[in-house]
């Protein structure tokens, strides 16, 4: 089976003159690496496909695969990451991870709410402010707690976030409408511990892998798990497995939120703590990243002794059963190397 890769490398994008900010949601090539030979490893015949443009073009010039591993962020807009998949759509090409109309909506962390909590899934209260006027009508009780709609990685997120009187919040959304160009989301602030889930597979049969905390080392730049605190985790955070109640209900709670959004395959839910103990949805991550060494999802995998060939496995499993497609092809010779290399 022929598995196409498409996805963004952060180093074009930085040839073409964006930011390390503008760019920090794009891929490495030791994440694509990782991905082929763990495709590999399980049987799949892989091509490098790449960003939409070299997408398009090849599927104009004729090409296709059996399924597309599609990571691909895109550039503009709130349907950025919706345009590679739609592409496939229109070609009748399945793929791996979710939809358009899901990834549209997981990526506007409005609209994401409003869908959760209509499912009665725990959310904080929330305003979408679309410019400065809409900041002083915020109706919420302090702390708030301010972000861009539709930005991942922690950009746009840091110490400047949570504010505690009308004039930060307004200077807070001043700062995301200029810089981002976009509404920002504004949120009751929420004061309990911080967790991400990861998630594999699909509807009724998706499961929660675990729970991670993250914990805030005091060198952390604030307690917001932002874009510095990301990008210097060693320094700043501390990880740890959540598997007490609090774990389990998070893992509730996410699934909840994958299974109302329409979620596939594989991926990441971010969860925080009310001053009552609940725990309240943030955001999903339906294209988490899966650096083998940096990302949280591969992170989780390991502390649950998960390794990343079984994560990409459970994610090709999801897909191939979705879209029909039969079982993982693992030949016989790798096969016999897989368990030769487990009862080492």
């Amino acid at each position: 089976m022929l598995v196409g890769l498409t996805y963004d490398l952060k180093a074009d994008y930085l040839a073409m003159g964006y930011s390390e900010e503008d760019a920090a949601e794009f891929d490495s090539p030791a994440t694509i690496e990782a991905i082929e030979e763990a495709l590999q490893s399980h049987g799949f015949l892989t091509e490098r496909v790449g960003a939409l443009p070299s997408l398009a073009s090849a599927l104009l010039q004729g090409k296709r695969w059996d399924l597309v591993f599609n990571i691909a962020e895109g550039l503009h807009g709130f349907g950025r990451e919706s345009q590679t998949p739609a592409l496939l759509d229109y070609y009748g090409i399945p793929y791996v991870f979710s939809d358009p109309m899901t990834l549209g909506v997981c990526l506007h962390k409005g609209v994401t709410k409003h869908v959760v909590r209509d499912k009665g899934v725990p959310t904080a209260d929330f305003a979408v402010v679309e410019d400065v006027e809409d900041a002083y009508a915020v109706n919420l009780p302090y702390p708030l707690f301010v972000k861009p709609v539709a930005e991942g990685t922690g950009i746009g997120v840091g110490a400047a976030s949570k504010v505690r009187n009308q004039q930060e919040l307004v200077a807070a959304c001043e700062h995301v409408l200029a810089r981002y160009n976009q509404p920002a989301l504004v949120e009751t602030f929420l004061s309990g511990r911080e967790l991400t889930v990861g998630i594999v597979g699909t509807g009724r049969k998706a499961r929660a892998i675990g729970a991670l905390e993250v914990v805030f080392a005091s060198t952390a730049e604030s307690d917001a798990y932002g874009y510095v605190n990301k990008a210097e985790y060693l320094e700043r955070m501390q990880y740890t497995l959540a598997e007490d109640a609090v774990g389990r209900y998070a893992a509730e709670v996410a699934l909840d939120a994958w299974r109302a959004l329409g979620c596939r395959d594989g991926g990441r839910v971010d969860v925080r703590l009310d001053a009552g103990g609940v725990p309240n949805f943030i955001e999903v991550n339906p294209l988490a990243g899966l650096h083998p060494v940096n990302s949280d999802l591969p992170i989780l995998c390991y502390k649950v002794g998960m390794s990343y060939r079984q994560l990409i496995g459970e994610i090709m499993t999801s897909a191939l059963e979705r879209n029909g497609l039969g079982t993982l092809p693992i030949p016989m010779v790798k096969e016999a190397a897989c368990a030769a290399e487990a009862g080492r």
